[in-house]
């Protein structure tokens, strides 16, 4: 901070050579209290040095520690709190500030200290126990960072303050932001941060992604008041800016101003009004329109509030033509500290910065989803958009994750820095290989098909090692198929990109069948003398039904075994009821009549095992003569099962499916 700064100074012209000097502790409190900090610092280190009163003394020590974490001087913070804590000034809040300062060099083990000293001794204050929580939480989020990639727009940047940016066109090269620069219109110092007045300045970014030299808005936008934060209008037709007047010796707050925008020029500011009393003093800034104009967000200590500085709407009147009366955004957004720098993106979420919710630092950026009048779901954007330093004033492109955001956080050029930051998509991968389910050899000229939820539909071709590969979109979810017409039966999986936060190169292999083998079904099975289908058996057969529905020009044969037991033409009469119930299943089940043949077989056909069992090696061959060598009733009765089996085989590949009937509009 403080470009809470600029936009929310009480700027006053009071000199210190205007006070009277035989009250040295009133003085500086006054100069202190008009949040003159930078001047207040001085005034009272010398009041202090003439102050008798103990308890005097204790508060002069606690305002010098707050005038220093209101310039950003938190070495020097730290210092004068433990100072104020050691001549036990009383007011616990010592210990809190303590805590923010340290957290914000990053000493969160000793930041945590306080937090819960502060907790113990304001146990009715949530700021103690979410302090102690922030220090864990800055440091998990600094080591695992999010995939936002953060620069400084060092080319705009200078050794002062800028901060706030807006953007000022549709096409998003042209961005207004806020500057102490030396060039800014108002010659006076600011008393709180001790800079330049501030001005706006606009600069534009070309194709190569080279910026301009800022230059500042002509009057009557700029003047030798302190501007501060900006908002256009999303048709560019007004520009909604804050302004802090000065007037000798007296406080006058910052208010929203409206100009009307023609071209390069702009109409004379109208200031806003709030409907605060006269006689309230009262700081508002940081303006933000909404897509449609009809809601104007801002920050304000008006009256009514939950704590420092709030967020604030008002809905615009049509009938009346201006805008109506300010409402809080209430305690799911507002807390006991400040809130402040709304924007209030086009799709509907609420960005603002806050040092009262669950921070890293000083400011921390937030957003919150909007939730019928409302907004709900408070949520850190966590590192590297937020540091241990203030972050604040983000701003986005409308359709992608991208803008600018202002932080003075290590390692920038000045004070307070404009950066930019970019979401970069995404990368997904899916891969894999196609071999024969029956050698296991490689597929090559497989055809691999990709169907997503995202509308895309991509095919290709395997190459000489059977491999495949697609590209991915982020939150789709994908059906794969792979097949080779005439010699592979076409064959399904699944995969998606639905909550994956990281890249990832996903694989999924494909083992196919070959069509001119016979494949036995699994667990297709009868009671002895029966063509009932059991249970078990029809969940096999929801299974099988994917291979006609994959392969809509196959026409399949259902061939039924039975066992060695009865007589031939019984035998061969059960397997033929078998097969047919194994089709009615599948026609049942939408598979068309003309694509399937029943076979029974009776017990013509030995199973021969395929892969080893609790009883049986591959290769054995189930016939009369086999089982009648088996030593116990178990082995003879599972070999008779594995002889009560149902397989396919595909009879040919030429079925032309039928048209379907045309739905009535």
């Amino acid at each position: 901070m403080k470009k809470i700064l600029t936009s929310f100074a009480l700027v006053l012209s009071i000199s210190m050579g205007s006070y009277a000097q035989k009250d040295l502790t009133k003085e500086a409190f006054e100069i202190f209290d008009a949040q003159e900090y930078t001047n207040a610092i001085a005034a009272l280190k010398k009041a202090y040095g003439k102050e008798k009163d103990k308890a005097k003394k204790a508060e002069i020590i606690f305002k010098v520690a707050e005038s220093y974490r209101n310039t950003n001087n938190w070495k020097q913070a730290e210092v004068w709190y433990r100072k104020a804590i050691k001549v036990k000034y009383p007011d616990p809040i010592a210990y809190y500030q303590l805590g923010q300062s340290l957290k914000v060099m990053e000493k969160y083990q000793d930041a945590a200290v306080e937090f819960e000293t502060y907790k113990s001794k304001n146990p009715s204050d949530p700021r103690g126990a979410n302090g102690v929580e922030s220090c864990t939480l800055a440091q998990k989020w600094k080591d695992n960072p999010t995939r936002y990639q953060v620069e400084n727009v060092a080319q705009i940047n200078g050794k002062n303050n800028d901060f706030c940016p807006s953007f000022s066109r549709k096409n998003y090269k042209e961005v207004y932001f806020t500057s102490s620069r030396e060039d800014a219109s108002g010659k006076n110092v600011d008393g709180w941060t001790g800079s330049s007045f501030t001005d706006i300045f606009v600069a534009k970014v070309d194709k190569k992604g080279k910026w301009s030299t800022p230059s500042a808005l002509p009057a009557p936008v700029n003047s030798v008041f302190n501007e501060g934060a900006s908002s256009l209008t999303p048709k560019g037709s007004a520009i909604y800016f804050t302004r802090c007047g000065v007037e000798k010796k007296k406080a006058m707050g910052c208010e929203l101003y409206k100009s009307d925008v023609n071209g390069q020029s702009f109409s004379d500011p109208v200031p806003i009004p709030l409907g605060n009393p006269d006689s309230v003093l009262v700081t508002s800034g940081h303006p933000s329109v909404n897509s449609d104009e009809t809601k104007l967000f801002f920050a304000s200590d008006l009256a009514g509030g939950q704590g420092g500085k709030d967020i604030w709407v008002m809905t615009w009147d049509k009938e009346k033509k201006r805008w109506g009366t300010p409402t809080n955004l209430g305690p799911s957004i507002n807390t006991p500290g400040d809130e402040m720098y709304p924007f209030i993106h086009a799709d509907g979420t609420l960005y603002f910065s806050s040092n009262g919710h669950i921070g890293m630092g000083g400011l921390d950026i937030f957003k919150a989803t909007p939730s019928g009048d409302k907004f709900a779901n408070v949520t850190n954007m966590r590192y590297p958009l937020n540091s241990a330093g203030d972050d604040f004033a983000i701003i986005f492109e409308e359709k992608m994750e991208k803008g600018y955001f202002t932080s003075n956080r290590d390692g920038g050029k000045g004070g307070d820095d404009i950066y930019s930051f970019i979401l970069p998509s995404l990368v997904f991968s899916l891969s894999g290989t196609v071999r024969d389910s029956k050698n296991k050899q490689v597929v090559a000229e497989a055809t691999v098909t990709l169907v997503g939820t995202d509308g895309s539909s991509l095919e290709t071709k395997t190459d000489s090692k059977g491999f495949y590969k697609f590209d991915l979109a982020p939150a789709a979810s994908y059906v794969i198929t792979a097949g080779k017409i005439g010699k592979y039966l076409n064959k399904t999986g699944k995969t998606t990109t639905v909550g994956l936060e990281t890249d990832k190169a996903l694989t999924y292999d494909f083992e196919l069948d070959p069509t001119d083998i016979i494949i036995q079904l699994p667990n297709i099975y009868y009671d002895l003398a029966s063509w009932t289908l059991r249970p078990e058996s029809k969940v096999s057969l929801d299974g099988l039904i994917e291979t006609p529905n994959n392969n809509p020009t196959v026409v399949i044969e259902l061939g039924s075994h039975t066992d060695t037991r009865g007589t031939d033409e019984a035998n061969l009469t059960l397997s033929q009821k078998r097969a047919q119930s194994v089709v009615d299943y599948l026609i049942e089940n939408g598979i068309e009549t003309e694509r399937l043949v029943a076979k029974g077989y009776g017990e013509s056909v030995a199973r021969v095992i395929d892969q080893a069992s609790s009883f049986f090696k591959k290769g054995d061959r189930i016939t009369d003569d086999f089982i009648s060598k088996l030593k116990t009733d178990p082995e003879k009765e599972e070999a008779h099962q594995m002889n009560r089996r149902t397989e396919f085989r595909v009879l040919r590949s030429d079925f032309v499916p039928k048209a379907k009937p045309a739905e009535n509009k």
